[in-house]
């Protein structure tokens, strides 16, 4: 499991003074792309095969407050791929300074061309860098429809 040590910073906050749940999101991000920065997998990749991740979802649960100048931990597990690399899932959770487990993130997405807007598997060439990722028990190959499991039609307004 990968761990990343961020602080938390006034700009962190919410109105109750407290870590705000855009920052959660935030502090997620920072994560899988340090980690995957960390692994060769980098902006100059990104832009060299003109591709860019793209999420379906983001998922949080909140177990308990945290507050400005304390040290977190956020962690980073990959939980699933799907075999062409197209789909990923990751889960994160954030832990205070004495260990104790107050949020946890599952995010779904896959990978874009940002010329044709549309899905795409990752090249070969950048699919080994999940070869790299150690896998937790829980792991899944996931397939089209797992990127469906919670959409639902939206109501008509017109």
């Amino acid at each position: 499991m990968y761990l990343k040590d961020f602080e938390i910073r006034w700009n962190d906050l919410d109105a109750n003074r407290h870590l705000a749940n855009a920052s959660y999101l935030s502090f997620a991000a920072h994560t899988r792309m340090s980690f995957l920065t960390e692994c060769g997998f980098d902006q100059k990749l990104l832009v060299t095969h003109n591709i860019g991740p793209v999420v379906f979802y983001e998922h949080m649960y909140y177990f308990r407050e945290v507050f400005m100048g304390q040290p977190i931990k956020v962690s980073l597990e990959l939980v699933g791929l799907s075999e062409d690399g197209m789909f990923f899932e990751f889960r994160h959770n954030y832990y205070d300074r004495k260990g104790r487990n107050f949020g946890h993130c599952e995010i779904l997405g896959g990978w874009i061309d940002l010329e044709s807007r549309k899905l795409i598997p990752l090249p070969q060439e950048i699919a080994h860098f999940f070869d790299k990722i150690e896998r937790p028990d829980d792991f899944k190959v996931l397939t089209r429809e797992d990127t469906r499991k919670y959409a639902k039609k939206p109501v008509d307004l017109s």
